[in-house]
């Protein structure tokens, strides 16, 4: 199942922006913990999907932190195992995010 799939928290009939398959290590923590590595394997400007061992629950804030960036907050929208659908709080900067996917490039 997809992301743009998924059921989110607060569902809206709002169009989601695409996703790009991408595999990217980051560094992730829950409010109060250390951070821990984890991977996200699609991303747009609102959101992404990440793969953690770390346990998650929706509706739980994050902070996601990509390399040579400080760390973003985020949601956790949906979870099933170790993969969870996360919305940022604020849309990653159009700049931003064309800086991650080209370094991400294979």
């Amino acid at each position: 199942m997809s992301f743009i799939d998924q059921t989110p928290l607060g569902q809206t009939d709002e169009p989601r922006m695409a996703r790009h398959t991408v595999l990217i290590g980051v560094k992730l923590r829950r409010p109060g913990e250390t951070w821990f590595t984890s991977r996200v394997s699609n991303l747009s400007e609102t959101g992404f999907r990440l793969h953690s061992f770390v346990n998650l629950k929706p509706g739980m804030t994050i902070w996601v932190m990509f390399s040579g960036f400080e760390g973003r907050r985020a949601t956790v929208m949906w979870t099933k195992g170790a993969e969870a659908g996360c919305m940022f709080e604020s849309p990653l900067h159009k700049a931003i995010y064309e800086h991650i996917m080209r370094v991400s490039a294979p």
